[in-house]
């Protein structure tokens, strides 16, 4: 710590106002995973194991980023009460947005032949019951009315997030009733962003984090996307180029691990062969995942020109 000069009061007062404005900047840690436990039931020892690694970190919450399971194995009631009962080992708070094996995918016979909106009703009862997150230490979210499952909190004065963003197109055209409900469910995403920023914009927020499912550039290079997660990209590059600050976007979806830069100021298509600027404030985490079963600890220091960096965790063999 550097020493301070003695000024008298109004020194003092000075020095007093410095390390309260560096306490409330604190640098601090938080856990991002997702696709898992995905192998069924094996995985379910290899997620647990994986859970008591993270409590050692003792980050100050956990974001799952959805896939509680593949997109081949039953998507039972069963399954999710052993996966809510999972959720509940983290020693922290455990904040999680859904995945497209959860409900999207579930009318696949292998998944069980399920109508994919009665499964995301059934999640929504199950998993967001109240305006506190999971895990054994409740974290006090807003939530927005449109969408339960969408949250927001803030930690340090870092503004984060989740939006209810899914592979498999979001959802989008497999039926009619099913492109009623990602009409419904991406107009009030658009807004949650909106209104992410905002938050972020007023509160003269250090930095926005963003965590969802989907691999926004799944499958493409990153001059294209699937339709129904244009707006999502288009939206996120809008506000984000707004915004100017260190912009931090967390998926899972391809279980790879991923650290990089795929934004444009665009969003992720370009027109007519044009290229857009990479938008250099936004970085994209993108977890491990399925048969790596990992996580990664985000190192966040908001007095450091970029406040991000990151450690990925494995639980011993």
């Amino acid at each position: 710590m550097p020493r301070v000069r003695r000024l008298g009061w109004a020194g003092s007062v000075l020095t007093g106002l410095v390390l309260a404005a560096s306490a409330h900047a604190a640098p601090f840690s938080f856990v991002a995973l997702g696709d898992m436990p995905y192998t069924l039931p094996a995985d379910y020892a290899r997620f647990e194991s994986l859970i008591g690694t993270v409590n050692t970190q003792k980050p100050a919450f956990t974001v799952h980023v959805g896939d509680i399971k593949s997109g081949s194995s039953p998507c039972s009631d069963e399954h999710m009460t052993r996966v809510l009962g999972e959720f509940g080992m983290f020693d922290g708070p455990l904040i999680y947005t859904p995945g497209d094996n959860e409900w999207t995918d579930c009318h696949r016979e292998a998944a069980g032949k399920f109508d994919p909106l009665e499964r995301l009703a059934a999640v929504r009862k199950m998993f967001f019951t109240s305006s506190t997150s999971l895990g054994k230490t409740a974290l006090p979210l807003t939530r927005q009315p449109e969408l339960i499952e969408n949250a927001r909190w803030s930690k340090e004065g870092v503004i984060f997030s989740t939006i209810h963003v899914v592979g498999s197109n979001n959802g989008l055209e497999r039926t009619p009733a099913s492109s009623t409900e990602y009409f419904a469910r991406n107009a009030a995403n658009v807004a949650w962003i909106k209104a992410t920023f905002a938050e972020a914009r007023a509160a003269n927020a250090p930095a926005v984090v963003i965590s969802f499912q989907a691999d926004l550039w799944y499958g493409q290079p990153a001059t294209f996307t699937d339709i129904g997660l244009r707006d999502t990209l288009v939206n996120l590059a809008k506000e984000s180029k707004a915004y100017g600050k260190p912009v931090l976007l967390i998926h899972g979806d391809s279980h790879i691990l991923v650290i990089d830069r795929p934004l444009t100021e665009a969003g992720s298509r370009t027109d007519f062969g044009a290229v857009s600027p990479t938008l250099k404030n936004v970085t994209r985490l993108q977890v491990m995942g399925a048969d790596d079963v990992g996580a990664v600890e985000v190192l966040v220091d908001t007095a450091q020109p970029y406040p991000f960096t990151f450690k990925p965790i494995y639980s011993k063999p």
